[in-house]
């Protein structure tokens, strides 16, 4: 199938419209000589002429006058939706999909989302609310938010904040079995885990003088969302790795503690990820640069503080 030459149609609605190949290209913004291309172009792909022309005047054949009403609603569709186009970024509209980490989606995205719909009332949003890696390209996404250090790939990433991993459990487990001086010590307790972990079935540490430690981990209570380990902490089963926007109040109110506070696990952030190549609609950069003002500080951090 051989696509259409829209553009020299256009052109050659815009020569018939003003009556000369100079006034079309003032209007268009073009050279005559890009003008002249068109037309001939499309002369000869039709095999037939389209414009009578002599050193005085120019006038339409037969084939023009009968081909300018459809060229004409070819040019008019152009404008149209180059003009709605316009108009949508000036005044936002249509759907936005997005995918989001669970329990930090819930907790810390969805109340940002309100004051976003406000604003731009003819925006909908999406929000697929899933731990698991989602395929951005394959599921539609315009956008998703990722905790972790992102590994290279054609996706664009944008930092919004760091986000601490700590390694936590509650002051009576840890009265009961003692507190770990090294990460070695671990091997000696009951541990929770977190099965989405970048780093398979191991935690690592490092330690500014001591350098980087790894130890498997043989856990009790093995899950796919971060926050269902928090029970089985409180209750004093263990201890656990986790985001420090999943245990900020119980860190504060004293009902967990910070174990090995001078091994960190390795640093990781949040970002918004969008996929490659694309030239992002002005409702999806809007709400971009309404989540990277949100989480310019992370706001679970300044509340624990």
């Amino acid at each position: 199938m051989k696509l259409p030459d829209l553009e020299a149609w256009a052109i050659f609605a815009t020569v018939a419209e003003t009556g000369s190949f100079a006034r079309a290209a003032a209007e268009l913004n073009l050279s005559q000589a890009t003008i002249s291309k068109a037309i001939t172009r499309l002369e000869t792909r039709l095999k037939t002429v389209l414009f009578h022309r002599t050193s005085r005047r120019m006038s339409l054949t037969e084939s023009g006058r009968g081909a300018l009403e459809r060229a004409s609603r070819i040019l008019a569709e152009g404008e149209a939706v180059e003009a709605e186009i316009t108009a949508q970024a000036a005044s936002p509209r249509g759907t936005v999909r997005m995918a989001v980490p669970m329990s930090f989606g819930i907790e810390h995205l969805a109340p940002l989302l309100p004051e976003f719909m406000q604003t731009y009332p003819d925006v909908s949003l999406d929000v697929d609310f899933d731990d698991g890696l989602v395929d951005l390209v394959g599921g539609g996404f315009d956008l998703a938010l990722r905790i972790s250090a992102l590994a290279d790939s054609s996706l664009l990433a944008r930092r919004l904040c760091g986000v601490r991993v700590l390694l936590v459990a509650s002051p009576a487990y840890l009265d009961a079995h003692g507190r770990p001086r090294h990460p070695r010590e671990l091997s000696q307790h009951s541990t929770l885990f977190y099965t989405l972990s970048r780093f398979g079935g191991a935690w690592r540490f490092q330690h500014k003088r001591h350098g980087d430690f790894s130890i498997s981990v043989n856990a009790q209570l093995r899950v796919n969302n971060a926050e269902a380990l928090n029970p089985a902490l409180l209750a004093g089963m263990g201890i656990a790795l986790q985001p420090e926007f999943l245990v900020w109040r119980e860190l504060k109110a004293g009902k967990l503690e910070v174990v090995l506070p001078e091994w960190s696990p390795p640093p990781i952030a949040l970002h918004v990820v969008t996929p490659p190549g694309r030239v992002r609609p002005a409702r999806v950069q809007l709400l971009i640069e309404h989540l990277v003002k949100k989480f310019a500080k992370a706001p679970w951090a300044e509340r624990a503080g």
